[in-house]
């Protein structure tokens, strides 16, 4: 079900508006290309959603969002919450965003976020997100690490679990099972909906409440009447079988032969 919302929700978004743009059009790609466009457009069940986590000294949160403002900041995809000062500080702009898509993953990347204070040479924070696929997690939000003890290209990687981007199962039935699906659940409904109607509206009773009986014996009888002249040879039926010189009557019983005349007197 959750792979069937995957694919309508884009399509319905399509639908309810004239030409409605998808949320995640609302990142800017640093590299405005058609395929991260694509994987951007994969991650469109998860907009309008807020996910957080613990950061990994407990003394802080972090809030993200998919291309939408993190904690009420503009542009913010992705925040950082002191708990006690309840200070934001930016890791990441969904304005500056870049969007690699595998078989059944995403990783995304939100750039241009405040300047590290000290360390990193005070260069802007990044994030990246790996949005994988899980079918028995529900948008389950973590954190991976915090590598911000280097001198440059320092990073926060966080994991997001969710079907959004799990590859569509391709249906094994085939064109005619399909077909014969349908024709039984027509078959269904047709005799359902008829033995209902004969026996409460009409008041049928018996064989009499199959729907057309009529008809259908009459069927029947045809197809019988066919099987029978197609598939059983028995020569000419206008002509009873006979043997020459033959009458085909039934015998009579001949009357008992009486030789009295010739006994003497």
């Amino acid at each position: 079900m959750l792979l069937s919302l995957r694919t309508i929700a884009p399509l319905f978004i399509l639908l309810t508006g004239v030409q409605a743009a998808f949320i995640t059009d609302n990142c800017k790609l640093i590299s405005d290309s058609e395929s991260e466009k694509n994987a951007l457009h994969l991650l469109e069940p998860l907009t309008n959603q807020t996910f957080t986590t613990e950061g990994k000294e407990q003394d802080y949160s972090y809030i993200f969002q998919v291309c939408g403002d993190a904690g009420g900041l503009k542009d913010a995809g992705l925040v950082q919450k002191e708990k006690k000062g309840e200070k934001l500080v930016r890791i990441g702009n969904y304005t500056k965003t870049r969007a690699i898509r595998g078989s059944d993953w995403v990783l995304l990347f939100y750039e241009g976020g405040e300047n590290y204070d000290t360390h990193c040479s005070q260069e802007p924070r990044r994030a990246m997100i790996m949005i994988s696929c899980s079918t028995s997690t529900k948008n389950e939000f973590t954190v991976v690490l915090e590598d911000n003890q280097k001198q440059q290209d320092c990073y926060y990687l966080f994991e997001l679990d969710s079907s959004a981007v799990c590859p569509l199962i391709p249906s094994k039935l085939s064109a005619g099972s399909i077909f014969l699906i349908i024709v039984l659940c027509c078959l269904a409904v047709y005799l359902t909906g008829g033995f209902l109607y004969q026996r409460l509206v009409v008041g049928a009773k018996g064989v009499e409440q199959f729907p057309n009986y009529a008809f259908w014996s009459e069927i029947g009888n045809l197809s019988a009447d066919g099987c029978d002249f197609v598939c059983r040879s028995r020569g000419n039926r206008e002509e009873p079988p006979t043997y020459r010189g033959v009458g085909t009557d039934p015998l009579g019983e001949e009357p008992e032969a009486r030789d009295d005349h010739l006994l003497p007197m």
